[in-house]
């Protein structure tokens, strides 16, 4: 082969080579990485709207049961009941701390920037009684009476989350949220067995 004819054969290789590479390049770059629409679109898949609901209204349920628990192991007649209402607040504290976190990495308020009136309260009453009612309850009563009404309140209390747990499972979207609900459940239905052991001693 004469030279000239050697160099064109060598240009025309690597021009062949280069538009192959640039093809494979731009294959790679459309089709194995995620555009931004959907980074974002995954984003907001790891959570719907029964997953916010459940968030924000367990994060106030919680709080209502800390409330009382807070007041029995103050003024609770009997050891069984203090102890009870300790491991409920140690139990639904950090659990008020996770789903805020939730909330917050979502974008979305907790229940403590929002108004009652902002929210269904399904699950939230205790024997058709409010928080502050049964909160006032506490107050006017000692010994075996309070021991009672905490206990019955509180069993209530229980099964209203583990009614909005239930929903969740049911509804909900993200892992992490679903896992929980299915914890609550678990928990909170050993203390309801454990609270009416405790009714049926008074």
């Amino acid at each position: 082969m004469n030279p000239m004819r050697r160099r064109l054969t060598a240009s025309a290789t690597a021009v062949a080579l280069a538009v192959t590479l640039a093809a494979c390049s731009s294959s790679t770059e459309t089709g194995d990485s995620p555009t931004t629409e959907e980074s974002s679109q995954s984003t907001a898949a790891t959570h719907n709207d029964a997953d916010i609901q459940f968030a924000q209204l367990m994060i106030m349920h919680h709080q209502g049961a800390i409330e009382m628990a807070e007041v029995a192991i103050d003024r609770a007649s009997t050891p069984e009941v203090k102890a009870l209402a300790q491991r409920i607040q140690a139990a639904q504290g950090p659990e008020i701390d996770l789903m805020t976190g939730w909330l917050d990495s979502w974008g979305e308020e907790s229940s403590h920037d929002m108004g009652m009136n902002d929210m269904d309260m399904g699950g939230m009453d205790m024997d058709g009684m409010s928080q502050d009612e049964v909160m006032d309850e506490l107050d006017d009563l000692d010994g075996a009476e309070f021991d009672r009404a905490f206990l019955e309140r509180m069993v209530a209390h229980h099964r209203g989350a583990i009614e909005m747990s239930e929903q969740e499972k049911a509804e909900g979207l993200n892992p992490d949220a679903m896992a929980l609900a299915g914890t609550i459940i678990d928990a909170q239905t050993a203390e309801i067995t454990e609270m009416q052991n405790l009714l049926a001693g008074l």
